[in-house]
């Protein structure tokens, strides 16, 4: 393999281009990717979009080199709405839950992504594609949808953040679209969010507004 060349950068992962088809994703704490591969590998099996996984070593993945941009991306530049925006949030959750789930899990666990937010679909000239299935696991599809609720609604709250109203109006689309049932797992996805290694303490402190931003949607 030829030297990879620095591409970009994340919270916990570095990706790096190699050739014109294929990228080097490399963890920086360490870790096994075979669990991740693995998953890519089953729901990419059944039709849903991710990246290719070429090879799968320890803390690197080399994967399909996709073209276009993140949606986060396209969302800041203004070429994509945000009502579309929450319709293909939406529209791969539905997606990926109507797969079944793998052997060994449950007849009612789908297979979860737990990461779905607009800067990990890449928008590509073959549609949307997921991204970075680190966390992936089986369980409630509500747990899924709850926890991208969250993570838009914690940049929702801040007031202090450049895409804090654009964020809002996605949520508030994004929950139109996937309804009330979240709230039943809600719990659950905090419990969830604040354990993640990644977040700032600041990111944590705004868990309970986002909560409470996501609950205010659905009045009992």
């Amino acid at each position: 393999m030829v030297d990879p060349v620095p591409l970009a950068s994340g919270r916990d992962a570095d990706v790096f281009l190699i050739d014109d088809r294929r990228v080097l994703r490399r963890y920086r704490n360490g870790g096994d990717v075979a669990a991740e591969a693995a998953v890519m590998a089953y729901v990419g099996s059944l039709g849903f979009p991710v990246p290719t996984v070429y090879e799968a070593r320890g803390t690197d993945l080399v994967m399909e080199r996709l073209d276009g941009r993140t949606m986060l991306a396209a969302l800041v530049a203004g070429e994509l709405d945000v009502l579309a925006a929450a319709d293909c949030l939406a529209g791969l959750h539905r997606r990926l839950h109507a797969l079944p789930p793998r052997l060994g899990a449950p007849d009612d666990a789908r297979v979860l992504h737990l990461d779905l937010h607009p800067d990990n679909v890449m928008l590509t000239s073959r549609g949307p594609v997921l991204i970075d299935w680190r966390n992936a696991t089986e369980g409630p599809a509500d747990l899924d949808v709850a926890l991208s609720a969250v993570i838009l609604a914690q940049v929702a709250v801040d007031g202090e953040h450049p895409l804090a109203a654009p964020a809002a109006t996605l949520l508030e689309a994004f929950l139109d679209r996937v309804g009330g049932g979240l709230l039943t797992v809600l719990g659950d996805a905090l419990t969830l969010r604040r354990n993640d290694p990644a977040l700032t303490t600041t990111e944590r402190e705004w868990l309970d507004a986002a909560a409470a931003l996501i609950t205010g949607r659905f009045p009992a």
